[in-house]
Parts: C-alpha cells; structure tokens; sequence
C-alpha cells in the first residue's frame, strides 16, 4: 500500500488546517489508518487512530478536542481535520496504515508509512 499525505503548510496560532493522506489499493479497508507526527529535535509521536469502519477513534491528549480524524473508504483516503492549531503542532506529519487494532500504537505497529507533509504553526 503506497500512502500520499498533503495538505501540510504554514498557518496562524488559532487556524485550521486538514490534511489528507490517499492509499494506492482498494485494501485501505482492512487497515487501521494512523497520523504521526516528529517535531524537530524529537522523536516521532502517535497523534490519532482510526479503526476500519470509522467508528472507533483514538487521540493523544494534547490534541484531543482540537484534531478530528477521518476516512472515506470508497475514496482510499483519511484525513485529520487539525483546528485551534498551536506552535507546538509544528511537525512533520506522517499517515500510516496498520493491521493492529485502534489504539494508541507504536511505530513497530505499522505496516506501511506515507512520506510526511509539513504543518508550521507561527505564534
């Protein structure tokens, strides 16, 4: 499975940004799809998860609230619908697709990863 992120850039302390991660094969389904994150200096983190059906999300807390993730089976394609953005958002973020249930997971988790879109957020 080949995953394109885009929709990355750089905003206000306060904006919206959505980003958009579309899969290659008609499998994305039976994948768990995930959003991670590595700001610089820092290791890669878990941001939200999201199960096969889109009925169970999982979320770090420090974006809980503020960051929604979604997906279109029939269009491939998750999204994370980042609001009330902060600096410490600042990141590259990566989508990923893993055969492990929803949860909190690991980068060991992951089956397949996405090449990362930048998200700046100025103070």
């Amino acid at each position: 499975v080949q995953l394109q992120a885009s929709g990355g850039g750089l905003v206000q302390a306060g904006d919206s940004l959505r980003l958009s991660c579309a899969a290659s094969e008609g499998t994305f389904a039976y994948y768990t799809m995930a959003w991670f994150r590595q700001a610089p200096g820092k290791e890669r983190e878990f941001v939200s998860a999201i199960n096969l059906s889109g009925r169970s999300t999982y979320y770090t807390v420090s974006v809980k609230g503020r960051f929604t993730i979604s997906r279109d089976n029939a269009k491939t394609t998750v999204y994370l619908q980042m609001n009330s953005l902060k600096p410490e958002d600042t990141a590259v973020y990566y989508c990923a697709a893993s055969s492990k249930g929803v949860s909190v997971l690991k980068e060991y988790d992951i089956d397949y990863w996405g090449k990362g879109t930048q998200v700046t957020v100025s103070s």
